[in-house]
């Protein structure tokens, strides 16, 4: 978290937006807003709508609107160029408001887990209310993930996406910033 925050403090407005590594693949491919945004979406949507089942902080605390997004997903349906407009749209202080609400309720919510709630899998129940929630885009670089979330149980959610994909994408954005930064 550390690191995350550090990039509002040592970056510019318009460095979020920047895509210093076009036409490559790997998750650098993006820019910082956009990985923020990636992260924090997928946590709120997989801690509230699938381990907790109750309402996304995206929704409940309005961050649509405070964060100027034209998107309720997750964004892996975004390329390129798309990456860059969505960045550029988004309010980063209200963006960041919402990264740490997020961490917030997360913790607060793997913290009252029972040992046995982590052999959980998700329920039929569960994944009908993510599929109607629309927070994951019918596009095929995103609806995988529905398939691939319903298919773990609680402990496996915790290390994925929780955990193992904040490394992956904040090892991501450090690499923009470095070199954006050279």
């Amino acid at each position: 978290m550390q690191t995350i925050d550090s990039f509002r403090t040592e970056l510019a407005r318009e460095d979020f937006n920047a895509i210093p590594f076009t036409n490559v693949e790997g998750y650098h491919s993006k820019t910082i807003a956009y990985s923020l945004w990636h992260i924090f979406r997928i946590e709120d949507i997989v801690a509230h709508t699938l381990i907790n089942s109750d309402e996304q902080v995206f929704f409940a605390d309005d961050y649509q609107k405070r964060s100027d997004s034209p998107i309720i997903t997750t964004g892996n349906e975004l390329v390129k160029e798309e990456i860059a407009d969505f960045s550029a749209k988004l309010n980063i202080d209200e963006l960041y408001s919402y990264i740490h609400d997020v961490k917030a309720s997360t913790e607060s919510i793997i913290s009252n887990l029972s040992f046995d709630t982590l052999k959980s899998k998700i329920s039929p129940e569960r994944r009908k209310a993510l599929e109607s929630s629309n927070c994951v885009s019918n596009d095929e670089n995103a609806v995988w993930l529905i398939d691939y979330w319903c298919g773990k149980d609680i402990r496996g959610l915790i290390q994925m996406p929780f955990s193992r994909h904040w490394i992956m994408h904040t090892e991501a954005a450090i690499r923009i910033k470095n070199k954006i930064q050279k």
